[in-house]
């Protein structure tokens, strides 16, 4: 208890986050917090030099002191330039100063599905999940060629732009051969262990309760009792049995290519 106030302490008082207006690196020119992560702060900023508008993703200074923060941050960086060929963000600088460590990325102008679920009440039946979870998967399977796991593949972390689908923040992104990726809580809740696993079934876990939220968009309760999905959401069999295997209900898929050729046969 002493400790988590301990550390609470430090992150209010080292971890503030820059105010809009301040410069960076003298060519940044903050502009607002985009939001707060456990090891980073992003901001939206005006790149003066090409007068632009990015996102500057700074490393906590209380993570800075640590070397898995170090490692994590430095992680990022690699690799977002390592997947630049595929729709993520473009990666534009990364560099170290006396404010601390920052990357410059491009800014994707566009709509993540938790606005268009909870924002623009967007609803998405059956169909339409499959659709969408058939583009992610690719996408996926092209991070998992390059041996490179997501991890945080949630609603906030997936825009679509103009019909085309973007995955952005990869802070907790790492390498399966990567063995210096630190342990996880074992206190915590299942489902984050699950997601959070240095393996492929992670992303597909996620990208599961992706599909979860989709459908739920459109889902009418007819009772005030609590149900399980299986028996809330009326979908196909079929999709059950894709999503139990997915949700690791069932025994799991160990590829993006095995879940994209069963939903292709729906």
């Amino acid at each position: 208890m002493i400790t988590e106030l301990w550390k609470g302490l430090q992150r209010a008082i080292w971890d503030r986050p820059f105010k809009a207006g301040h410069h960076i690196h003298e060519r940044y020119q903050i502009q607002e917090v985009l939001g707060m992560g456990s090891y980073g702060i992003t901001y939206l900023a005006l790149d003066r030099q090409t007068d632009e508008i990015i996102v500057l993703k700074q490393l906590r200074n209380t993570k800075s002191k640590t070397t898995s923060g170090l490692l994590s941050f430095q992680r990022e960086s690699r690799i977002l330039g390592a997947l630049q060929q595929h729709p993520v963000p473009k990666l534009l600088n990364t560099f170290q100063n006396e404010q601390g460590h920052f990357i410059a990325m491009e800014w994707i102008k566009g709509d993540t599905f938790e606005d268009l679920i909870f924002r623009d009440n967007q609803k998405y039946n059956e169909k339409e999940t499959i659709a969408i979870l058939l583009d992610l998967l690719k996408i996926t399977e092209c991070f998992h060629e390059k041996g490179i796991i997501h991890r945080d593949l949630r609603i906030p972390n997936i825009i679509q732009r103009d019909k085309e689908l973007i995955v952005i923040d990869f802070g907790l992104a790492c390498y399966l051969s990567d063995k210096t990726k630190e342990i996880e809580d074992p206190h915590d809740h299942p489902e984050k262990i699950r997601m959070r696993a240095v393996q492929v079934e992670s992303d597909l876990f996620a990208l599961g309760h992706f599909a979860l939220f989709l459908l739920y968009s459109s889902y009418v309760p007819q009772s005030k009792k609590e149900l399980s999905w299986e028996e809330e959401l009326d979908i196909s069999r079929s999709f059950k049995y894709v999503l139990r295997k997915m949700l690791q209900l069932d025994e799991p898929f160990h590829s993006t290519t095995d879940v994209q050729k069963v939903l292709r046969s729906i």
